[in-house]
């Protein structure tokens, strides 16, 4: 049993989070963990409602801090974002809709772009795909994704699932490419809703292909892929981001992994992190690596 705990996904009520960022530390110090990152949602420079708005970041960044000093004999804490990216209209196949009055700013997840705040680390993730007809979150309700991909991807009454999960990928791809940042995001988020919308298969060529082409570039960047147990604590599916499939690929490009909670609440700091240790051990993993060189030994 792996007894060391770091958890560099956590949410609070800066942005979707249920607790406060004391309050999650709390429950870290009482869980074991001995490292503890912050990840306020944010899409900088403009926000959603799920994001930290801007004008609550430098308070985020200081209350951040200010419980680095308090909490420092017992816990090491980390203050960065969960940044997504919203690609610009240079992007191929990918522009804004010029329709939308509440469409993002193009974002990367960049430490240039987030220098001013001073992160320690950066999830860059990708929640949004953008398409010629408009833009949708794939990791909204599972209705709301149904209805976007009718509203983007439909032909003839049939939904093209495929252009859908490859537009998310090259979106993925297009964040690696662009971005500055430590840790890659549930990689595979496009999953979330697929099994009960079942818009597209998992065993198939194409999509292993996807899988390929994003792990390749994830070794080239150097980027940390998080094994991520957040739909497992909301119920969304009894599975990681990745899925052992594309775990297996990232290992076998030499992709390091960590293991995050994605915690939204103090409950689920640690959500299936024992399920989540042996599958990195038995898919060939020795190691989890976080930002700033935290390691634990599996």
């Amino acid at each position: 049993m792996t007894t060391q705990k770091m958890n560099f996904h956590t949410h609070t009520t800066f942005c979707d989070g249920n607790n406060s960022a004391e309050e999650m530390v709390l429950a870290a110090i009482q869980k074991g963990f001995t490292v503890l990152g912050f990840s306020g949602h944010s899409i900088y420079p403009s926000a959603r409602s799920w994001h930290i708005p801007v004008s609550k970041l430098d308070e985020y960044v200081s209350t951040i801090n200010a419980l680095k000093e308090k909490y420092s004999g017992q816990i090491k804490i980390y203050c960065g974002f969960e940044a997504d990216y919203f690609p610009d209209s240079k992007d191929k196949d990918l522009f804004l809709d010029p329709k939308s009055v509440d469409t993002p700013l193009p974002t990367n997840p960049s430490k240039k772009i987030y220098k001013k705040f001073k992160p320690d680390f950066l999830i860059g993730s990708v929640h949004y795909v953008n398409t010629p007809k408009g833009f949708y979150s794939v990791d909204s309700f599972t209705e709301n994704v149904q209805k976007n991909l009718i509203r983007l991807y439909q032909t003839n009454g049939v939904i093209d699932g495929k252009k859908a999960v490859q537009d998310y990928f090259e979106a993925e791809r297009q964040m690696l490419k662009k971005g500055d940042f430590e840790i890659l995001g549930h990689p595979d988020l496009i999953r979330k809703r697929n099994g009960v919308l079942n818009f597209f298969k998992e065993n198939e060529d194409w999509y292993i292909q996807e899988l390929k082409d994003t792990a390749k570039l994830i070794s080239r960047t150097g980027c940390i892929a998080e094994i991520n147990s957040g739909a497992i604590a909301r119920g969304a599916m009894d599975d990681f981001y990745p899925s052992k499939v594309f775990l297996d690929i990232l290992y076998s490009y030499k992709v390091p992994v960590c293991v995050n909670s994605d915690a939204h609440d103090t409950n689920n700091l640690d959500c299936a992190y024992e399920r989540a240790y042996e599958l990195a051990k038995k898919t060939g993993y020795t190691e989890l690596v976080y930002p700033d060189n935290n390691i634990i030994k599996l």
